[in-house]
């Protein structure tokens, strides 16, 4: 077998050794990929391929040098591959090559994204029955060493918990992989990559056995939580170690998630708030790229964080409160506070890689220079009366202080200023750091000094001109003289190669020179390797604490952000307390509001007024102010100011919104569909301590349908989740629901009509209004005149006809029905005898229906909403639909 035919045959049988998608096999300075993963390398990252032939056989190649590999593997692994790297090494009989790590987008170190990348194992509950079990979580960040439990109660619960976290890599547990209807949801839902890890992995018992060994024995027992969320933790450890990104040493800790810290957001409330992307897929736009003014990487992602899991905890909030509040009045302390974390790195990053053995001598810098900044922040804090009596001083204050100068000195007093990129070059310490480095440096120096001062000895010893000293890889140090010289140098010198202008020589004195310095540089090389190994590691058991230092700096650097918007923006803070009280006086909406002049708007809800139905016309703001009333109580519970004149807000355990809905037709679901969906996990979700915005509910189907699910469902809300609630609609007939629901209120977006020109204030009033000027939007959408003219002349035929209906006189056009609120019935609007409407369940009407229009009349007059779940009326709705469709 030839050299090329054993080097593929060998890139093959590792291959399939492992379940990586693609191979990268270390083949002297290069990686290579052959055969099928050479073309697929080569189309995703546009590289060449070359053909390696034996035998008559050809091999696809495609390879990248061996210190480039780094950004190749992160470009395959960010398109969702997992790239398998075997590493060469030399044994008695040549070179052997062993798979080393596999690189996943759960465990890529190598990443220039300052956003968490989380990966997950979710488990089902074994001890669950039934159709929708519970689930256990696990949540990692290798790149950060963050490791989170959690469980959830159902199906939904979970899909909002991934969706919260966005993982880029997902462990479904043996259950779940059966799940399809969950498996589906998560591709559909999620930008992450699915891996079947090995099944003995989540079973109970080894995952227990792997969290204890991690983080101790009294692990499981603090942790509070159940098998599944164990099993899950324990699948996350294995997976970690067994693709070898070794950096179990940077999780030195696990925390439980629990949800009831944390106010609900549901998959569907976080993307219809936009909260960290818009409806687009971009980040301009969104609610955190709005409030985002961080400094650092990891102030952003903690930011992102506390946006994603708001807090129920009031002291929490408060605490954070009076540090924003105090920055926000300290404008230069702020502007001090960020220009030092301007210059810090991502500690709990470096604190990963240093536990990986990737971080290079210019990591060590960045944490010492990292390090550096808690004092001079701390300083900062404490030269400010204001911010030294607020909780920012306790903030700093939490990481080991004594321990944190002790390494920055150690790193201070090892690593050079401007160190190489690479580790094995040596020039990575300073003078004075090791006694037997020292010397070697010192030699080192003198040898260097000897042959840069050679070329001005020669000349002067030999009369030379035109003499230079360098030195090449092929022919080492030599002595250059110019042709016009040449013939003049002494006997000694020993001539090597001749060139166009100029002749290269060499000595006796210079060739040992070279020996000397060459044997210096290796035992400088391996000396400082060897040293920098030893620092590495030490960085490396101190992960928790780089991790702490890092937390202080994003916290500070968060509320800062938060403040910076707060002063810049005209922003307020919120009286917050534990009742249900939420009053804004004067509100915009914090994104809407950069790129418009937003006309501020009032809502109050309190015990007494708790459902607000929302009329007005159609574009005239209706969804704007609900998302506006969601995001001011989602700000509020993360500790920021409000944009607004004042508020005063009762904390809420979750935040729930249906606003507009989208097909999810590979999932087979309609958009009426989706829209009931949500509807049903809202109603089954929210509690009467929740906020809820809904944005016409029973639109997606029939007007009598869409009207009796409106209803019901507010019925619903009103009486049995009693949630705080915007609902805004364009059933007018629902205004009627104030009259009777006590806890009920009108509010519309005012408009202005003259000359059949209509102007929207954008202003929110007290009051129903029974127009929405559809056909005014539709004239403004450009739809074309013939049909905005004919709509109006339709229009105004209709409500001739309603006017004569309404008193009571006689139509041409059949019976017609409408849904009286007030009596909760379907009611004749008109009859064909001129007498007054009637039931069409009685009277002489009810003889000139057929018996199943009789009957759903009936069915329907009979049902109490009451004492009918949503779900089941929903399916009577839908089949009276069918009976009345025959």
């Amino acid at each position: 077998m030839t050299e090329a035919t054993g080097i593929v045959g060998e890139f093959l049988s590792l291959k399939e050794e492992t379940e990586a998608d693609l191979l990268a096999m270390q083949c002297g300075d290069f990686y290579e990929f052959f055969a099928a993963d050479a073309e697929t390398v080569a189309d995703e990252l546009d590289l060449k391929v070359s053909q390696k032939s034996s035998h008559g056989s050809s091999y696809p190649m495609a390879g990248v040098p061996l210190d480039d590999l780094t950004p190749y593997l992160k470009a395959l692994v960010e398109r969702g591959y997992r790239v398998a790297v075997a590493d060469q090494y030399e044994t008695d009989s040549g070179h052997a090559r062993e798979i080393v790590r596999v690189v996943t987008p759960g465990t890529l170190l190598e990443t220039s994204d300052a956003d968490a990348q989380y990966m997950v194992a979710i488990v089902a509950d074994s001890s669950a029955r039934g159709d929708d079990p519970a689930y256990g979580l696990a949540f990692a960040d290798v790149t950060t060493g963050r490791f989170l439990v959690a469980e959830a109660e159902d199906a939904d619960e979970a899909l909002t918990e991934l969706y919260r976290f966005d993982p880029v890599e997902v462990l479904p547990g043996p259950e779940v992989r059966s799940d399809d209807d969950l498996l589906g949801l998560v591709r559909e839902r999620l930008e992450a990559t699915l891996t079947l890890h090995e099944t003995e992995a989540f079973a109970p018992k080894r995952a227990s056995h792997a969290v204890r060994e991690q983080f101790g024995d009294g692990t499981v027992d603090r942790l509070g939580v159940g098998e599944s969320a164990v099993a899950a933790a324990g699948a996350v450890l294995e997976y970690v170690e067994e693709t070898g990104a070794g950096v179990l040493a940077s999780m030195t800790r696990i925390q439980a998630h629990r949800g009831d810290d944390h106010v609900t957001l549901d998959a569907t409330t976080q993307r219809n708030l936009e909260l960290t992307e818009t409806m687009q897929g971009e980040r301009e736009g969104s609610l955190f790229a709005t409030i985002d003014h961080t400094a650092t990487s990891a102030g952003g992602r903690l930011l992102k964080e506390w946006l994603q899991r708001p807090r129920r905890s009031l002291e929490v909030l408060e605490r954070r409160q009076e540090s924003v509040g105090a920055l926000s009045t300290a404008a230069l302390a702020r502007d001090e506070i960020g220009d030092v974390l301007g210059e810090a790195y991502d500690l709990a990053r470096l604190a990963s890689k240093a536990s990986h053995g990737s971080a290079d001598a210019r990591d060590l810098v960045a944490v010492r220079e990292t390090l550096a900044a808690l004092p001079a922040v701390a300083d900062v804090v404490a030269a400010n009366p204001d911010l030294a009596d607020s909780p920012l001083a306790e903030i700093l204050e939490r990481p080991d202080r004594d321990a944190a100068r002790e390494l920055r000195e150690t790193l201070e007093d090892a690593i050079a200023d401007e160190p190489p990129s690479t580790v094995t070059q040596g020039e990575l310490f300073r003078y004075g750091y090791h006694e037997d480095l020292d010397e070697v440096i010192e030699r080192h120096e003198e040898v260097r000094e000897w042959l840069e001062g050679l070329a001005d000895r020669e000349k002067r010893r030999h009369g030379l001109s035109h003499v230079t000293v360098d030195r090449n890889k092929t022919d080492g140090y030599y002595i250059q003289v110019g042709k016009s010289a040449a013939d003049g140098v002494p006997d000694h010198y020993e001539q090597i190669k001749t060139l166009k202008n100029s002749k290269r020589f060499t000595t006796d004195e210079l060739e040992e020179k070279e020996r000397e310095m060459l044997r210096l540089e290796e035992r400088r090389g391996d000396l400082e390797y060897e040293l920098f190994e030893e620092l590495r590691e030490d960085v490396a058991t101190r992960a928790e604490l780089l991790q702490d230092v890092g937390r202080a700096l994003a916290t500070v650097d968060a509320l800062a952000s938060l403040a910076t918007h707060a002063a810049e923006n005209r922003w307020v803070n919120p009286a917050l307390h534990e009742g249900d009280r939420l009053e804004i006086e004067q509100g915009r909406h914090p994104v809407v509001e950069q790129t418009t002049e937003f006309v501020p708007n009032d809502v109050r809800l309190d015990d007494d007024r708790g459902f607000l139905v929302v009329t007005g016309p159609n574009m005239s703001g209706k969804s704007t102010y609900m998302r506006q009333v969601a995001a001011i109580g989602l700000l509020a519970q993360i500790g920021s100011f409000v944009p607004a004149k004042s508020a005063e807000i009762g904390l809420v355990d979750g935040i729930f919104t249906r606003v507009g809905a989208l097909d999810e037709l590979a999932q087979g679901r309609s958009t009426f569909m989706v829209e009931m969906s949500e509807l049903s996990n809202i109603l089954h979700t929210a509690t009467e301590e929740s906020l809820v915005v809904l944005d016409e509910v029973g639109r997606g189907t029939a007007t009598y349908d869409g009207i009796s699910i409106a209803w019901a469902a507010t019925e619903y809300l009103h009486n049995e989740v009693r949630a705080k609630t915007l609902f805004a609609t364009h059933y007018h007939e629902l205004t009627g629901l104030a009259d009777r629901l006590p806890r009920v209120a009108n509010v519309h977006i005012a408009a202005d009509e003259r000359d059949g020109d209509v102007t929207f204030l954008r202003t929110v009033r007290d009051g129903p209004t029974d127009r929405s000027y559809g056909i005014h939007v539709a004239d403004l959408a450009g739809v074309p005149e013939p049909v905005v003219d004919r709509s109006r002349d339709v229009l105004e035929r209709l409500r001739e006809e309603k006017a004569i209906e309404a008193k009571g006189g006689a139509s041409s056009e059949p019976v017609q029905t409408v849904f009286d609120v007030s009596s909760g019935q379907f009611r004749g609007a008109a009859n064909t005898d001129g007498g007054s409407p009637k039931s069409h369940a009685e009277g002489d009407d009810a003889g000139a229906l057929d018996a199943e229009t009789k009957q759903v009349l009936e069915d329907l007059e009979s049902v109490d909403v009451n004492e009918t779940s949503p779900v089941e009326l929903l399916s009577k709705v839908q089949e009276w639909q069918r009976t009345l469709e025959k």
